[in-house]
């Protein structure tokens, strides 16, 4: 049996759309926008709220600076974590998947689901580039979304597992997809879980 795989990815180095592939190449399900569809109708937030908070840090929350540990009360980001906690974990009890983000990984790899950790990263250039593409967005505008976008992932993925986000260590591939490209990293992936899949069976 194939393993739940987690994309983890920079802001604008097409992690989605290679999670998205992969899923389509081993034929298995893809969660990501679906994530925030049943979180919220379980949290009972809005989708906008899901989306913003489900995986980004908010900028008005002072004790992002803490571990989740530390903290004896509970805020809205924590109550909406908790719901996207439970449909990763229903996610994954239906089998292998593809799954974007949204500490995924560490959650999964908490309840000792089998997994392939992925990070996804690229030059600067090359997820301008991409974003230009996606959103029509100048130069200077994208440059500090992508700057914005990464540090909040990376201060929500270190609050709610107390681990670096990016760090090699936390995953089992490293892809750069601006000098692989997206379909080579595809394969890559697709082919370590078959390898994987028939390593198994020996």
């Amino acid at each position: 049996m194939y393993p739940i795989i987690t994309i983890s990815r920079e802001f604008g180095s097409g992690g989605h759309s290679i999670g998205e592939k992969v899923a389509n190449e081993l034929g298995i399900p893809f969660y990501d926008s679906e994530i925030v569809e049943q979180t919220a109708k379980r949290s009972g937030y809005t989708k906008a709220a899901v989306s913003e908070q489900g995986e980004y840090t908010n900028k008005m929350s002072k004790w992002f600076s803490m571990p989740a540990s530390a903290m004896y009360f509970e805020n809205p980001q924590d109550e909406i974590f908790r719901a996207q906690k439970r449909v990763i974990l229903d996610c994954a009890e239906q089998g292998p998947c593809v799954i974007v983000g949204r500490c995924a990984d560490y959650i999964l790899d908490k309840e000792n689901y089998p997994t392939l950790n992925v990070f996804i990263h690229a030059g600067m250039e090359q997820r301008i580039a991409r974003v230009l593409e996606k959103y029509g967005e100048t130069d200077m505008e994208i440059k500090k979304r992508l700057e914005r976008k990464d540090r909040n992932r990376k201060t929500y993925y270190k609050y709610y597992t107390d681990r670096e986000w990016g760090k090699y260590v936390n995953y089992h591939l490293n892809l750069d997809s601006g000098y692989l490209g997206i379909d080579l990293c595809v394969k890559i992936i697709a082919d370590t879980v078959r390898a994987k899949e028939e390593e198994s069976k020996q």
